[in-house]
């Protein structure tokens, strides 16, 4: 499998790579993407065959099918990584809250979200390349709260491996921020920035596309890479769990195989959505991918009306925080695969330079044929917890907006897979707040929760408050490269 690149090749780069190259080195020509130059086919065989699988065969295959240049050893060991979630033998539960509706709970590994999925396989592997390679890299990675901890614990103590992490200080919630400043690794650093999740992730992009920073960590013997969705190594682990979600209907006889699910995506970097659009391109049965926002509504407009106009917005700090982002970057591998690389550049460059695009009639038609879109605000996000948490069912703030997707885009009534990105420990305040008991102190939120609603709290939640904070730097935007140089 070669990668290719969704805004042309510069004639620097090399027109194409493999997958290890595509990782380990994630920014492409023009401050493009890495995309793959072709899917693997996940037809009947492929579905019927993994019906009885364990999720770490089903990934093996797939990631074989994948044809990706990585030591069947090394992915082995690295999908061994899901035997430290709370079930191994099933990692992603999938379980009822209606008759034609069901949860996907993507957040039973370590740092209780579902970057665990991606990112516990996908650091191993990186962390395998560098040692091989006798290389040391810079992993960046800025987080809007949950691709953060999740890449802090997968690096902590590799060797080879330095992360330095940029967090929006006040934008995350408590636990997320505490996950983060109190991982004690001498390989880690965690920067807070005065600004917003939009901002840090623009940081992060600019020195990623920076010759001068690239030259002095090369003078320091440092390669540079990243750990968000702007890396392939993410996304590719981010297909399987839509498969193995099919399957699971599947097996519990809700679905028969072959016949179409209708799936529903919180979304803000659109990374997760973009795994379910190509599982559906490469033959998984889904109707249609139905994207969740919040108030932050720009994903929501763009598949609506085929306008993405960030020029006159300001981004709003919501009860969702991990969907509070303004500039989604894997729409840019989905107009890829519909546009090409001529006009995914165009567009691209549009949105750098005027904040705002707008495709044409006929793109926004292709893109209305996998994507519908809705938004909710904290207020109902508030309602629809409340009302599960009357049925026995705790849900966190983000897969509360899915449901008014599942009620309001559904064009038929077919079973619909809902994706739960974080557990409610990580926004125990909020789900407090929506059962009644209005707190602004995490550990009071937990208790009162825990003892009402008969749930239990993992210990590696509990565990933080009493850990001491490691990382209180917090910085400006022009001064996040001299605080990474100085962590160097």
């Amino acid at each position: 499998m070669r990668f290719i690149e969704t805004r042309g090749n510069d004639g620097k780069k090399p027109s194409s790579v493999q997958f290890s190259e595509a990782i380990l080195s994630p920014s492409a020509s023009y401050g493009g993407l890495y995309v793959p130059q072709d899917l693997p086919d996940l037809d009947q065989d492929f579905l019927e065959k993994h019906l009885s699988s364990h999720y770490k065969t089903l990934a093996l295959d797939f990631l074989d099918r994948f044809g990706i240049d990585i030591e069947k050893e090394v992915l082995e060991a690295a999908v061994n990584r899901y035997d430290g979630f709370d079930d191994p033998q099933n990692p992603v539960p999938v379980v009822p809250i209606e008759e034609d509706c069901f949860v996907s709970e993507l957040y039973h590994g370590q740092t209780r979200a579902f970057k665990d999925m991606a990112l516990q396989p996908f650091g191993y592997i990186l962390s395998k390349l560098a040692q091989q390679r006798e290389e040391n890299y810079l992993i960046m990675a800025a987080t809007s709260g949950d691709t953060g901890p999740a890449t802090l614990e997968t690096f902590k103590n590799q060797p080879n491996i330095k992360v330095a992490c940029l967090y929006p200080d006040g934008g995350t919630s408590d636990v997320q921020r505490l996950q983060m400043v109190t991982e004690d690794a001498e390989n880690l650093k965690v920067i807070g920035v005065k600004g917003n999740f939009d901002d840090t992730q623009h940081a992060l992009k600019e020195l990623l596309a920076s010759e001068d920073f690239k030259e002095e960590l090369e003078a320091r013997g440092i390669k540079l890479s990243a750990a968000n969705s702007v890396n392939f190594g993410r996304i590719i682990f981010q297909i399987i769990y839509h498969i193995h979600s099919y399957l699971e209907l599947v097996r519990q006889k809700t679905v028969q195989m072959g016949k179409k699910v209708y799936m529903v995506v919180p979304s803000g970097n659109f990374g997760n959505a973009l795994g379910a659009y190509y599982a559906k391109k490469a033959g998984l049965p889904i109707e249609k991918i139905l994207i969740a926002s919040n108030i932050n509504n720009v994903l929501a407009d763009w598949i609506n009306t085929g306008i993405y106009d960030i020029s006159g917005r300001t981004l709003v700090l919501t009860e969702s925080p991990a969907m509070d982002i303004l500039k989604s970057s894997n729409i840019e591998r989905v107009m890829f695969d519909k546009f090409g690389a001529q006009r995914t550049g165009e567009l691209m460059e549009e949105l750098n330079k005027t904040n705002k695009f707008q495709l044409t009639s006929d793109e926004l038609a292709s893109l209305q044929e996998d994507f519908a879109a809705t938004f909710s605000n904290d207020e109902e996000g508030e309602a629809v917890i409340a009302a599960y948490a009357q049925k026995g069912y705790i849900m966190d703030p983000h897969t509360a907006t899915c449901l008014k997707a599942y009620k309001t885009l559904r064009e038929k009534k077919i079973p619909t897979i809902l994706y739960s990105t974080a557990e409610w420990t990580k926004f125990s305040t909020t789900v407090a707040k929506a059962l009644g008991h209005a707190v602004t102190n995490d550990v009071e939120a937990l208790r009162w929760i825990s003892e009402h609603a008969k749930v239990k709290v993992p210990s590696m939640i509990t565990a933080l408050f009493t850990k001491p904070v490691v990382h209180d730097i917090i910085v400006e935007k022009k001064d996040i490269k001299g605080e990474m140089l100085n962590f160097l």
